[in-house]
């Protein structure tokens, strides 16, 4: 009897930790977990270059294309979005970190879906010191415009390359800052030999 007892609190204890993990995935407000996996796209194998561009949160026009030369980091996000919390603090560090290694080689752009009012986002990214431009994108239309890229759900991060081509993608958190700024040098490197 005790070890049916014994048993049976196991199982609970084994369902409540499993109803608080990431498995399912729906905890956050319709939030679906990305798969975090790093997926590298070869040169050979990069489709056309990314034509995204609109309105920032504060208001400015922002062509991507404007930064050809460069290469680009492309987040998504949204206010609500955990992960995403989770994460800001880490691209403001690696953008600090590549704006001192490789200056005026590296551009971040966020672009925020989901919040109803510019006001929202910016104050979001005023309080993580975010200082790069984000889009204002509350419908997600900009995502249409990635082709197979198109991330379905924040955060996710595209690394675009010299040429506006996508280089890289993360959907879901990017595993770690060493992570990015890696694949960001390594994209650098592409035009460099």
């Amino acid at each position: 009897m005790r070890r049916l007892l014994a048993a049976t609190a196991l199982a609970g204890v084994v369902l409540t930790a499993t109803a608080c993990s990431k498995i399912g995935g729906t905890g956050d407000l319709n939030y679906i977990n990305g798969d975090q996996q790093l997926v590298l796209v070869g040169p050979a194998d990069r489709q056309e270059p990314l034509e995204i561009s609109g309105t920032t949160i504060q208001g400015d026009p922002l062509d991507v294309a404007d930064l050809r030369g460069k290469v680009v980091v492309l987040n998504v996000w949204w206010s609500g979005c955990g992960p995403c919390r989770s994460e800001m603090p880490m691209l403001v560090e690696a953008e600090d970190e590549l704006a001192k290694d490789q200056p005026d080689q590296v551009a971040f752009v966020g672009i925020n879906i989901r919040d109803l009012a510019p006001e929202t986002a910016a104050a979001f990214e005023r309080d993580r010191g975010v200082d790069y431009p984000s889009l204002y994108d509350p419908g997600s239309e900009t995502l249409l415009d990635m082709g197979k890229y198109a991330p379905y759900a924040p955060p996710a991060t595209l690394v675009l390359d010299r040429e506006g081509r996508v280089a890289a993608l993360v959907n879901g958190p990017i595993p770690s800052k060493t992570t990015l700024t890696s694949v960001v040098e390594d994209t650098l490197a592409e035009s460099d030999g």
